[in-house]
């Protein structure tokens, strides 16, 4: 295992979920490479932008998301260059109620330099 890989993956988790839960757009996508892919379920989407990212999760989020937690994140491997991690995602309401949680494999990878997900593959809602 590559620790500074692993060290790197770890920053990245920490700055997505903190530009999800402050609601920017442009922070979220630099944790992201695109094109961007996800699997939930069986349904895969891909974008190939950061255009439409943040408002096609707004929309999977549901109206009732107030902020999300990453919890239990295990990595399962890593190279000098790319870390699986297996997350539990965590979202809450307004008053800070539970209304989903799910695990997702999350694929960060080393490209031209910058450290970001490429792809996630979740057991979450499409």
């Amino acid at each position: 295992m590559s620790e500074n890989a692993i060290q790197q993956a770890h920053l990245v988790m920490d700055a997505h979920i903190d530009a999800l839960n402050n609601r920017d757009a442009v922070a979220i996508a630099k944790t992201l490479h695109f094109p961007h892919h996800r699997l939930s379920g069986t349904n895969w989407k891909t974008w190939e932008t950061a255009d439409h990212y943040f408002k096609d999760f707004l929309e999977r989020a549901g109206s009732n998301w107030h902020r999300s937690t990453f919890e239990d994140i295990k990595v399962v491997d890593s190279s000098s260059n790319k870390v699986h991690m297996d997350v539990k995602v965590c979202r809450y309401d307004s008053n800070g109620t539970q209304i989903l949680s799910f695990r997702s494999l999350w694929v960060i990878v080393e490209i031209n330099g910058v450290w970001a997900t490429k792809v996630r593959s979740s057991f979450a809602p499409s």
